[in-house]
Formats: C-alpha cells, structure tokens, sequence
C-alpha cells in the first residue's frame, strides 16, 4: 500500500506574511504542520520567524526520514528539532511564549491499516466506502478558541499583533504548561496522541492545518462527509475560495469570533494505492 497525491494547498492567510504552515508526502506516510503565529518580532532563531522555521525544519526532517512505525518517526522529530534549536539559538527567549511551536498530524500506512499521530489542532478524514472518519481532535475543541477571541473582541480581532492586550493575552496562554504541541523542547512530545484504523485501497484521506478545517468547525459550513464529498465534485481550489469569501465577508470577526480575518490554510487529499 502507497499513497497517491490527488490534490495538495496551501494559503497563507494573508500576502503580507509567510505562511507557516507545510504539508507532504512519502511513499507511506504523510504529514501536515501548523506553526503556531509567533507572538514577537523575528531575532530568536535569526531572520526568520520562529513559526516558519519550525515548521520547516519539522518538514525537511519528515522529508529526510527512514522507513520506521510512527513512534520512532516522533521520537526522532521531537529529537531533531530540540538540536537544531539549541544549535541555531541566538539568544534566551523572552518567555516561554516564544518558543517556535506547531501543530502536526502524521500518517503512516501499514498493510491493511494505517497509524495516526497528532499535536495540536491539524485534522484528517478518512473516506472509506461510506464510512467516514476524522482523525485528530474533536472539531468542537475550536469552541475555547472562539469563546477567548469573543471575550477579547473589544480590543479589535482580525490582527492579534495590531492589539496590546490581546498579544499579552496570548502570551500569557501560550507560556502554561502541559500543552500538547510540537516544539523544541523534546517533552512536549509526551503529550502526542495516536489512533489505528482500518484502511484499504481506493480510500481517500484529506489532511489539514485548522485553517482550513475551519470549513467544518470554526464555521460549520459543512460536515466532514459533505467535505468528502464536494471534494469530489469542486476540488481543493472551490473549498478554498468558499473558505475565503466567508472570511471576507466577515473581516471583523464579528459573526465568526477569531483572532485572524484569515489563518493559514493548507490542505493534502490523498488516496491509498495498492
């Protein structure tokens, strides 16, 4: 069993930043990765920010890696970044709020089933027949999201780095502990969750940064079989633009509270070959 690419995108939320997010694929397995919006300006990894070259880094190290079961390919990430870190630090962080972190889902096909693991908010769905599965967190784990941007909209959502308090609000989240994301400090590995299920040839599995899975859950658009199935018939391309218009025609964040008119949005349909 393989993986075949249908279809791969990926938007930055806005022209005037990087996107940080990336998404690919192997033989095997297949990945994408969310970088968390950095909260300060670039310095502490060099020019770049701290969100892209996580998130990079965590790419090429997937792109490079060997054959292994899903637990091993973590260990070795969590490993790799927590180095490159320590070798490319330029100074100590302000607070742990800027540490690069990120959110990855990662699959990897075994003969007749597939493995599952994630941090953070990425999503996957598997079609299989008419059996549809999501992979990842619950879709409903966005609700806090919202309900902290809804407590702070009177500061002004849509650019987080535009609003004092809500930068500050942010930072202060961002710096507790135990929270399961990827970052350069290996034991935020520790927190990584995993599923096994089922798979066969001809299955369909769509990856995504919650960005744009915001299409079933920030803004309930959809459902995750009406996704699948006007995936089929519109494309990667349609959803995207749908996904757009529905953030421009509320700029203000007022119908949909979040702290970004647009994020990053990136997505990866894939079918199983035999």
């Amino acid at each position: 069993m393989h993986f075949d690419l249908i279809q791969s995108l990926s938007l930055a939320g806005s022209s005037s930043t990087p996107n940080d997010d990336r998404a690919g694929s192997a033989d095997n397995r297949a990945w994408v990765i969310d970088g968390a919006t950095d909260l300060g300006p670039p310095g502490l990894v060099g020019a770049r920010g701290g969100a892209a070259w996580l998130a990079a880094e965590a790419h090429a190290t997937l792109v490079g890696a060997d054959d292994a079961p899903i637990g091993t390919l973590c260990t070795a990430l969590a490993d790799t970044l927590a180095a490159r870190f320590a070798a490319v630090c330029t100074r100590a962080p302000e607070g742990r709020w800027e540490l690069p972190m990120a959110s990855m889902l990662l699959v990897r096909l075994e003969e007749g089933e597939m493995d599952c693991a994630w941090l953070g908010d990425c999503a996957a769905i598997l079609r299989s027949g008419k059996r549809i599965t999501r992979l990842g967190p619950p879709g409903y784990g966005k609700d806090a999201e919202a309900q902290q941007a809804a407590s702070l909209a009177q500061h002004g959502l849509g650019n987080v780095k535009r609003s004092a308090p809500i930068l500050e609000e942010l930072r202060r989240s961002r710096s507790g502990a135990g929270k399961r994301i990827l970052g350069v400090e290996p034991a935020t590995m520790q927190g990584i969750e995993t599923a096994t299920l089922p798979c066969a040839v001809g299955d369909d599995l769509l990856l995504m940064t919650d960005g744009f899975a915001a299409l079933v859950d920030g803004y309930a658009l959809m459902d995750e079989a009406a996704l699948m199935a006007a995936l089929d018939t519109d494309g990667l391309a349609a959803l995207a633009l749908r996904l757009r218009q529905t953030e421009a025609a509320d700029a203000a964040c007022e119908r949909f509270a979040r702290f970004k008119t647009s994020d990053d949005a990136t997505a990866l349909w894939l079918r199983i070959g035999g």
